[in-house]
């Protein structure tokens, strides 16, 4: 499935621009709805499909003392009032099997966190609500194996598959993209998403917190997006150096509108060109 439909859009490899963009974790109400209101307002103005992104719950901080979330009920009463509010589609992670369903009733893409990907339980919980799954590529996985994870899902009867690249991680506080993996994720033939924040994290560099490189943000968008995908993943933040979760790694919310410029033109500018077959 190249092609997956999502209300009056399609998340394809060859359509428009896809952007899941919102925030790491859901502080707040009001801060929320702010950040979704910067990113409709600007994928509006550039004609980019968009999906708002928040977490209820971090439960793989590094920390016991770090902030994970507003928990579940709490979290999906924000997204539902996020969605509602700018009439868009939502997308979590969850990480029991026991919330899928919850999660389902409020989000049109439920995502599999990358460490709990291998996860059988997890992924059919996850395919049997049949909402669009999207798997975060784990840090520790090859491309190829993702192609496992999509079988779990179509065992269960879903096909709506999406996959996150975000890097591989190889020790020392690192994690590295290889733009290869792209092509290798896209030959499985579904949507291909770039998750652009978290694949700058430098995981445990803060001690307790994971650091981050976010002055590369947009140089690293770009090399992902020139590999004819179908979309980016993107947090940002009003003071990323007060965000209670990888503000490292977050773009400063004020910057979203010429970020998103950039990238659409070079999303457009990619898909315009055809492919050349090398043997």
């Amino acid at each position: 499935m190249n092609n997956i439909k999502l209300r009056n859009f399609d998340i394809s490899n060859s359509s428009k621009l896809t952007l899941m963009g919102g925030m790491n974790v859901l502080e707040s109400r009001d801060l929320a709805l702010k950040v979704a209101e910067e990113f409709k307002t600007t994928c509006d103005r550039y004609n980019i499909n968009y999906i708002f992104k928040g977490s209820f719950d971090k439960a793989n901080r590094s920390s016991l003392s770090s902030y994970r979330g507003p928990g579940l009920e709490e979290g999906l009463k924000i997204l539902q009032e996020v969605s509602s509010t700018f009439d868009i589609p939502v997308i979590t992670d969850f990480h029991e099997p026991h919330q899928a369903k919850s999660v389902a009733d409020v989000c049109e893409i439920i995502q599999v966190p990358a460490f709990l990907a291998r996860q059988t339980d997890l992924v059919q919980a996850a395919a049997e609500t049949n909402k669009i799954i999207q798997f975060k590529k784990p840090q520790f996985l090859s491309a190829p194996e993702m192609k496992n994870m999509i079988e779990k899902c179509v065992a269960a009867g879903n096909e709506k598959v999406t996959l996150c690249e975000r890097g591989n991680s190889f020790g020392y506080n690192n994690l590295v993209v290889d733009t290869l993996n792209f092509q290798i994720l896209k030959s499985f033939e579904k949507p291909v998403i770039f998750d652009v924040t978290h694949a700058l994290q430098l995981p445990g560099g803060l001690g307790k917190a994971t650091d981050g490189r976010r002055e590369y943000l947009l140089n690293l968008a770009r090399a992902g997006i020139s590999q004819k995908i179908a979309g980016l993943f993107l947090e940002a933040h009003p003071n990323p150096d007060e965000a209670k979760c990888d503000g490292p790694c977050a773009l400063p919310l004020h910057l979203v509108d010429s970020f998103l410029k950039q990238i659409k033109d070079l999303d457009d500018f990619i898909k315009s060109q055809d492919d050349i077959e090398i043997k």
